[in-house]
């Protein structure tokens, strides 16, 4: 065999190698991201919380209109996941009273999802909307979270409140100056938000934010989906974690509502 041919047998090799590899990463994305059979449960319409989808956003209101608070939560989800993977967080704050949004990002985040006008776009429609909360706190996990970040820099009406969730940001923002409550929620064994990388970012956020450390909680695990590539494996019950997550988030909303 010449130098030629095996140089051509490397490269196919490589392109073997790469394709199957890119396939597999496709698949395994495909699956992980899924809602699982509680979040499909949670959009269901009952005698609590009625659902509804429309225009890119996910609506949680609480049937009683005697009950529903003057503060919303607006939700953004984590990249590439199914927006409906949240549905049981929000399901929970409007059955407390609060209404939810969760807001789609465009492609999933995907290819610029996050900065794509059309989301902007699905804000101000959301804001304008006939009998929308005048004042919100705003919420993300992962590339949600660097949204929220992003959309909090840039200033909103009626901001009340904002939760960070499994992610290291604000990174690229610096929002130590906010006068209103802030909560950041941290798995210990997050693999794609770590600790350390949080920690770096801590200067960014204001000296009485609340800090709500998930021992042996991971990324995934913020979500109702499976296991997310790269993170690492949770060393507490997924169902312990979400109990801490949705305690973190409701009492982000009381004090929201008194602030």
């Amino acid at each position: 065999m010449n130098r030629k041919q095996l140089w051509l047998r490397i490269r196919r090799v490589w392109v073997t190698v790469g394709v199957s590899a890119t396939v597999i990463f496709v698949v395994w994305s495909l699956v992980a991201f899924r809602p699982s059979d509680e979040a499909r449960a949670a959009v269901r319409s009952d005698s609590t919380v009625v659902v509804g989808h429309e225009g890119g956003v996910w609506h949680f209101a609480p049937s009683r209109a005697s009950t529903v608070s003057a503060v919303g939560l607006l939700f953004f989800h984590g990249s590439l996941v199914n927006p409906v993977a949240y549905a049981p967080l929000a399901r929970e704050a409007a059955a407390a009273g609060v209404p939810a949004y969760i807001v789609e990002l465009p492609r999933r985040g995907a290819f610029g999802g996050a900065r794509d006008p059309a989301l902007f776009t699905r804000l101000r429609t959301l804001f304008a909307s006939a009998g929308a909360p005048t004042r919100w706190v705003i919420a993300g996990h992962s590339l949600g979270g660097v949204v929220t970040s992003q959309v909090v820099a840039t200033g909103i009406d009626g901001l009340a409140g904002v939760v960070l969730i499994g992610t290291s940001h604000p990174r690229d923002v610096d929002l130590s100056a906010l006068q209103i409550p802030v909560t950041k929620i941290v798995g210990t064994r997050d693999g794609l938000a770590s600790p350390a990388e949080v920690e770096a970012n801590r200067h960014k956020l204001p000296p009485s934010t609340r800090w709500v450390w998930v021992e042996g909680g991971n990324h995934s695990q913020f979500g109702w989906y499976g296991f997310q590539p790269m993170d690492r494996f949770a060393t507490i019950s997924r169902s312990a974690q979400h109990a801490i997550m949705i305690d973190a988030v409701l009492d982000a909303l009381r004090r929201a509502a008194v602030h």
